[in-house]
């Protein structure tokens, strides 16, 4: 059987995993599925300060997962990558599927 995930692919598949891989940026990711938000409005949604909230942010966009724009002052951000959000759904569904919850002795 032929390999299709070359090491260059499964370099990148790795990066947007841990771009991801965060329970706050999970959560951006949802709270963002409903449509773009300004950083100061993601913040305030999550309760987190905006230092840190503009790591997650700049960590998912510098791996394509979100896109930004400005308008004045403020910075929109918004998913650029859908894949990525079907990939969480079919995650998040397998989680709350209870699979894996019992442990077999």
């Amino acid at each position: 059987m032929e390999m299709k995930l070359t090491d260059s692919v499964a370099e990148k598949v790795a990066q947007v995993l841990k771009a991801v891989g965060h329970p706050v940026r999970l959560k951006v990711v949802e709270l963002l599925e409903r449509g773009e938000m300004c950083v100061g409005d993601i913040c305030d949604a999550l309760d987190e300060k905006q230092a840190m909230m503009s790591q997650h942010l700049n960590m998912m966009r510098d791996r394509d997962v979100l896109g930004c724009r400005r308008e004045g002052a403020k910075v929109y951000y918004f998913i650029k990558n859908k894949n990525v959000v079907k990939l969480l759904h079919c995650i998040r569904d397998h989680c709350d599927s209870g699979v894996g919850d019992a442990r077999q002795g």
